[in-house]
């Protein structure tokens, strides 16, 4: 992005939001960040620490919205896409809400930034979008490949459309980190398996990774950072060292290892000194020089998860990150 461009982002009140707009206001300096979302009380919250920035603008919206969409990008040069119905059971419980957001709201935004001629598009996408075992992961990898074929709907149009994906966020609202600080008094926390891992992200990894596709897509590339794993043991240990471990079993349509590459994308997935770059066959666009540009071929075979990862994680880092994050953690 260049410095002082019109920005929007959806669902821009959530955890996310509230990392990058503060990073993004001082990094690109815009000329407006606009804070599109529908809930009223998280807009009054964030507007309060806003208050004497006049290039921060709040729109109360649906992406479910199309007229609303339209109005909320006018001017705007680039977009991030992060609002979505992400809790795994309410998605299973309400599956006509999750898709009207999640797929509904995604063809919404496309054609809207088709409408206005924005510059750039990123979605945020999630680990659970790679052989998805739940219809938040389905709906998810729904949303992904539209976004990826977006770019095919530009025709004479410049709008170019790309996708970050992630796994949980280290700290954030109705994670892992929280919940087990929560039950601290009682001395014992819930494990779903000894076996299970999880990437370790924090949010300024991702607004990072955001900022990086903004700056290298051309058009439908699935970014992945590389990050590191933990054990979910570990985490617990790190966390809460002297509490006491009931394993209570996988919960429906959860994975026991987080995956954000599978097998069957190696063949068009590129490696690079801090991601991933997956890229689609659509228009041959996996032997594009401009979208591979230094990017190294993974193996045959090769699969991105939190159990076979080469990066990890030890108790002692995730105890140092907490003391230094300690006033945030649970709070966005």
């Amino acid at each position: 992005m260049n410095n002082n461009p019109s920005i929007l982002i959806t669902g821009g009140t959530g955890s996310f939001g509230n990392t990058f707009v503060p990073m993004t206001l001082k990094k690109y300096n815009p000329k407006r960040l606009v804070i599109l979302s529908r809930d009223e009380m998280k807009q009054w919250e964030m507007a309060k620490l806003f208050a004497n920035d006049p290039r921060v603008r709040f729109f109360i919206g649906d992406v479910r919205d199309k007229p609303r969409l339209d109005r909320a990008l006018d001017g705007i040069d680039y977009v991030v896409h992060a609002a979505a119905t992400k809790i795994v059971p309410t998605a299973e419980y309400n599956p006509f809400e999750c898709v009207k957001t999640n797929i509904m709201g995604a063809m919404n935004l496309i054609d809207a930034c088709l409408d206005r001629n924005v510059k750039r598009v990123v979605a945020l996408s999630t680990d659970k979008a790679s052989s998805p075992l739940n219809l938040y992961g389905a709906t998810k990898l729904a949303s992904d490949k539209l976004f990826v074929a977006g770019n095919s709907y530009s025709g004479s149009n410049s709008t170019q459309f790309a996708v970050v994906r992630y796994g949980n966020v280290m700290g954030s609202r109705g994670s892992v980190i929280p919940l087990f600080q929560s039950l601290r008094k009682t001395g014992r926390l819930p494990i779903t398996d000894t076996r299970m891992t999880r990437f370790m992200i924090t949010l300024e990894e991702a607004v990072e990774l955001v900022w990086h596709a903004f700056d290298d897509m051309v058009g439908g590339e699935i970014y992945v950072k590389k990050i590191p794993s933990m054990n979910i043991v570990d985490i617990a240990r790190a966390v809460v060292p002297e509490a006491e471990h009931d394993i209570i079993g996988i919960r429906p349509g959860e994975k026991l290892h987080e995956q954000m590459i599978g097998e069957e994308d190696a063949a068009n997935t590129f490696e690079y000194d801090h991601h991933f770059k997956i890229l689609p066959t659509i228009h041959n666009w996996n032997l594009d020089p401009n979208r591979i540009k230094n990017g190294r071929s993974v193996p045959d075979g090769f699969s991105y998860r939190s159990d076979n990862n080469t990066q990890w994680m030890s108790q002692d880092e995730l105890k140092g990150w907490i003391e230094r994050h300690k006033s945030k953690i649970g709070k966005i």
